[in-house]
Order: C-alpha cells, then sequence, then structure tokens
C-alpha cells in the first residue's frame, strides 16, 4: 500500500511524558530506531478508546522516523474471530491512511528478516516455508502481524523456562489454581523435576490431555505482593480450532507470556500499554529475564486509557448491546466503536485530531463528550458542502409570484473554502419551509416567520406571512406569503433588513430523503456508574424522517460531508444507493446538551 501524506491540516505533534521518553532515547542513541506496535486481540470491534492508541502508537512511529506494527495478539481462539481481524485491519487502516508515508512502517518494511538479521544482532523467527509469502502480502495489502505467527517460537521459550527450572507443570483445576494464587499458596505441582516438567509439556502439546486438566505455570513467588506474580499460567489447554493457524495446536500461550516475547521477537523499543498492564509490567520483565535473549529488550510504558463521557467502551458491554439488539450492529453509528464513528460521517482527521488534543497522562479520568463533539465540528464546518434540506417541512405559497416561474439562485458551497465556489439552487412559488421556522403564536425573541412577520428566505427574498391555512380539524396546512420582490439577495435593492433568515427548498423540485437524526446513545455521562447502564439508554437516539432536499443532492456522494444550512452536519448511509438518499445526522451544528443542561 502506498500512500502519499496529504493530511496537512494535523495538528503539530503534541508533547506529553512518553514522547518526552522516546525524545531522550532518540537524542541519546539508545536504539538504532524508535519500534511501537498496535496489539488488539482480535474478540471484537475497535472503538475510540483504541483510536488514542492507534493514534499514539503509530504517531509516535511518525514523529521520531520509527516503525509501527499492527499485530493481532490472538492468543485465545475460543473468542476470537476472522471477522474481527478484518474489522480492525480497515479501521486501523482508514484511521492512519493520510499519514501514511516512508516512516510509518505501513508496508511493514522494517519487518523483513534481512533488515531485522542486520548485524546478525536480531533473531526474528518466523517459519521458513512461510516467511516469504507472509512477508509479500503484508506489503501489497498492509496484512497485520499475528502473535500465532510465533507460536512455535514462544513455545520454544516455554521449554527453556522449565529447563530453568522456572516453569512447571500444574493439575490444579482452574477454580483450585485461582484459590490458591488468592491465598498465596504453592501449588503442590510445583517442585517436579525439570524432566517430568518437559514430558508432560511435549505430552499437552501432543494433545493427550482434556481442557483444563493441566496448565503450565511460572515459578516465580506463589505468595508475592503482587498477584500478577504469584505463579501466574503460561499455557493453557484448548482442543479449539485457530483462524490462523487451524489445529496445529491445542494448548496455547497466555495474554501476557505471548505479548511480551512477540514485542521481543518483532524488535519492538517501546511497549506503550493502558494503565490497567502497569500491574503487569514485573511480569513482562521477569519473562524476558529469564530468558537467554541477545538482543535489547522492549520496555512497557502505561498511559491512562480513553473515558468517554455519554458511553461504555467494554468490549462485553457493546457485545451486548449488539447481541441483544439494542442496537443494529457493531457499525450501528450511535456506537463508540470506529467503524460505527465512521458510518455515522466522522472523518479520520477529525479522530486524529481528538486523540491529539486530549494529551497522553497517567491518571484515569472522564474526558467529556463534548471535546470528541467540538473536534468533529471544526473539522466539518471547514470540509462540509453547504446544502439546503428541510426535515420536518410545511408548504409556503408567495402569492404574488408568478406561477410556472423558477428562478436560479446563486448559494455558497462553503464559505469557508473559496475555492468551493457557487451552485444553482431552483426557486418557485411553491417553498418548503422548516416547521419550526414558524410560530401561530411565537414566544418572546423569535425571529422567524410569524403572522404578519417578515424573514429573508436565504439566497432569495424577503417574505411576509399573510395568512395561516388550516384543515376542519385546526390542523396547519400552508402558509399563504408574499414576497418583497426588490430584495433578491445580491440584487440591486437588497438592502432592506430583517432579523431573521430562514432555509427553504422549492416544492416542485424537491427530493426526498430518508434522514436518520441520530443522537447520544446514552442519557447520563456515566451510564455505568450504577452497574446497570442498558437503564441509561436514550430512547431517543434514533429518529427517522423523510426529509425534503434541494435537487444538487441527487449527486451526493460517500466521500463528501454535508452541512444542511442551520441544522447538522450529515453523510450519506452505506445503505444509500440510486434513487435512494439516505443521510445519517453526525452532528448537531451546535452542542444542544450543554444548552439543555444550562436550562436545568
Amino acid at each position: 500500500m502506498s500512500l502519499e501524506n496529504k493530511d496537512s491540516a494535523t495538528p503539530a505533534a503534541p508533547s506529553d511524558f512518553i514522547r518526552d521518553i522516546v525524545a531522550a532515547h532518540v537524542a541519546e542513541n539508545i536504539y538504532p530506531r524508535i519500534h511501537t506496535r498496535f496489539p488488539p486481540e482480535p474478540n471484537g470491534y475497535l472503538h475510540i478508546g483504541h483510536a488514542k492508541s492507534i493514534c499514539l502508537n503509530f504517531g509516535i512511529a511518525r514523529e521520531f522516523g520509527g516503525i509501527c506494527n499492527l499485530r493481532m495478539d490472538d492468543t485465545n481462539p475460543a473468542k476470537e474471530d476472522m471477522e474481527y481481524v478484518e474489522s480492525i485491519q480497515a479501521d486501523v487502516n482508514w484511521l492512519i491512511s493520510a499519514w501514511a508515508d516512508d516512516k510509518l512502517g505501513l508496508k511493514a518494511k522494517g519487518m523483513s528478516p534481512e533488515t531485522l538479521a542486520e548485524d546478525g544482532k536480531r533473531d526474528f523467527y518466523l517459519p521458513a516455508a512461510t516467511q516469504a509469502d507472509r512477508e509479500q502480502r503484508k506489503s501489497e495489502s498492509f496484512e497485520p502481524f499475528y502473535a500465532s505467527d510465533y507460536f512455535d517460537q514462544i513455545y520454544d521459550y516455554a521449554e527453556e523456562l522449565i529447563e530453568k527450572g522456572k516453569a512447571f507443570v500444574c493439575d490444579l483445576t482452574p477454580d483450585q489454581t485461582d484459590e490458591y494464587r488468592r491465598n498465596g499458596l504453592e501449588s503442590p505441582f510445583r517442585n517436579r523435576t525439570v524432566e517430568e516438567n518437559l514430558d508432560l509439556f511435549q505430552r499437552m502439546k501432543a494433545g493427550e490431555f482434556t481442557d483444563g486438566v493441566r496448565t503450565l505455570r511460572a515459578k516465580i513467588d506463589a505468595s508475592a505482593p503482587n498477584i500478577w506474580l504469584r505463579d501466574p499460567l503460561l499455557y493453557r489447554i484448548k482442543h479449539v480450532e485457530h483462524h490462523q493457524t487451524g489445529k496445529q495446536w491445542c494448548i496455547y500461550p497466555m495474554y501476557d507470556f505471548a505479548h511480551c516475547l512477540s514485542d521481543y521477537i518483532e524488535g519492538i523499543t517501546h511497549s506503550i500499554c493502558t494503565l490497567e498492564f502497569e500491574v503487569h509490567r514485573p511480569l513482562y520483565d521477569w519473562i524476558l529475564e529469564s530468558l537467554n535473549l541477545p538482543r535489547p529488550l522492549p520496555h512497557q510504558y502505561e498511559f491512562a486509557r480513553l473515558a468517554l463521557g455519554y458511553t461504555v467502551m467494554s468490549k462485553r458491554k457493546l457485545m451486548q448491546l449488539v447481541d441483544e439488539h439494542l442496537v443494529t450492529g457493531w457499525d450501528d453509528p450511535r456506537m463508540p466503536t470506529i467503524c460505527g464513528i465512521r458510518r455515522r460521517g466522522v472523518t479520520a482527521q477529525a479522530l486524529r485530531n481528538f486523540a491529539y488534543n486530549i494529551g497522553i497522562t497517567k491518571y484515569n479520568g472522564i474526558t467529556d463528550v463534548s471535546v470528541l463533539e467540538f473536534a468533529i465540528r471544526e473539522d466539518l464546518n471547514k470540509r462540509s458542502l453547504r446544502r439546503l434540506a428541510v426535515l420536518r417541512p410545511i408548504k409556503i405559497v408567495i402569492t404574488n409570484y408568478p406561477e410556472g416561474q423558477v428562478e436560479e439562485l446563486d448559494a455558497t458551497n462553503n464559505p469557508e473554502d473559496e475555492t468551493a465556489g457557487k451552485r444553482k439552487v431552483p426557486f418557485s412559488r411553491e417553498l418548503y419551509i422548516e416547521r419550526d421556522d414558524f410560530a401561530e403564536v411565537p414566544p418572546p425573541k423569535f425571529f422567524r416567520l410569524k403572522p404578519g412577520g417578515e424573514v429573508r428566505l436565504k439566497y432569495a427574498y424577503i417574505i411576509k406571512c399573510e395568512e395561516v391555512i388550516k384543515d376542519a380539524s385546526g390542523n396547519l396546512l400552508e402558509l399563504r406569503c408574499t414576497a418583497d420582490l426588490e430584495s433578491k439577495t445580491g440584487g440591486a435593492s437588497s438592502a432592506r433588513k430583517v432579523k431573521g433568515t430562514i432555509h427553504w427548498v422549492s416544492a416542485a423540485h424537491a427530493v426526498d430523503a430518508e434522514v436518520r437524526l441520530y443522537d447520544r446513545l446514552f442519557t447520563v455521562a456515566e451510564p455505568d456508574a450504577d452497574g446497570d447502564f442498558k437503564k441509561h439508554l436514550n430512547p431517543h437516539s434514533l429518529e427517522v424522517i423523510t426529509a425534503k432536499c434541494e435537487p444538487s443532492l441527487k449527486g451526493a456522494t460517500f466521500a463528501e460531508r454535508y452541512q444542511f444550512e442551520r441544522l447538522a452536519y450529515f453523510a450519506l448511509d452505506l445503505e444509500a444507493k440510486p434513487g435512494k438518499l439516505v443521510f445519517n445526522r453526525t452532528i448537531t451544528l451546535k452542542d444542544a446538551w450543554a444548552k439543555e443542561a444550562q436550562k436545568k
């Protein structure tokens, strides 16, 4: 994959404690090259919290001339699926594609065996029969790496620990193991001989035992203050087919064992994790330091994960929303998943800008969702094409405008971009305006249309409401208005001012569109604070309506973003097709939640 770096609008790289550490290492020439990784477990879809980590790891590689690997830490096939692998790959590719340049390592160039064997100091490991094929596929399609690439090597490292007397095969059941570790007790099988442990471990690999009968555990300190050092599990038996290795294995390394060794095998210099892994770091270091590893060892650094208001980030809870059909899927635009955010119309640049602006710290806290929404609005305001659309239409008839006459009026495409130019919008005797832009009994300071009142139709004329037409039940049918035909915007006599300006669409030329009005998924900032997040689901998080749109929107594209003037930002939904317009509301023009909070 070859991509140019065109993202000149991305803010300058921030400064934080991790980047300061990396900068010091670069200045001291400690490593020949900075090498980071983003290592998700393929057991769910990525969410916005992962976006923070992606931008940090790939950003550091970009800023310091290094390499960043996308690696699937796929050590638990019972919960993993190729669906998740493919979604992760697509999400990462989308988020960082505009950053692509030679320094990013998107083509895994730094991962070639030749480079890693430089000066004979590296011992990169991949099965020889597949190595060349994998490198070629990675180069062409940005294929991720997998911890399962290294299962043979990781198994060898496990045998090395056994030979050193630092690991043993344990026959305690899972419940017994948990109880012994919780109480700081040594396993009765801890002092098996090296020979017996090697024999049992090899028989585990050969498939002789059933699931849960035996495990391989590290021999560290059964009563260590840090529970993660209490003779932790290194391998467990799982007779489950793996999405990458098939039926080759029936034992799988635990995440903590495979993760640090995968980092070492790939030549990672800075293993950047979230704060919950801080207590795992002594185990990370113990495993690497207990083996005969000739190259410099990676080091783990922790930062605060993203907690965002009005949402949940737990994969388990997000999966619950999907499985219980509380949302339409992982890519539901209300979900905090990257694919959901993307489908809603948020751009990759807005998400990267957000990740930069929130900073990297060592202190957990909740980020106000308004920070994300500000980044989205700021980005969309600059790039969105302006269009006229009416979401809840009422018809007006301009009684003094000639029947059958149509004018083509000039409308600005984007006031933030002088090169965007103008377009023509049709104007006729019968129009649609927004229902909220008319009030028969207006509240104070209501500067829109009212009986006897005047407003300007944007890009067009000043009109005056002369008559309100209702049916026998008192329901509003239409408004009869007159236009000041000397007041056309841009005309010689357009200087007359009125306080209100509203948008409109020509009724004869209007195009129908299904519009999905998305809002926050939860009604409170911390939906999981009381342990029952589902009771805080927002019943108004989605409203589907039929809107009337200006005819140019028949040519709407998935690549563009649109501002329906005075309303909100919108993007085509993936279900849109020729003859069927479907728009998602990405975000409102202003923070309506903050305004409502001020009222309360």
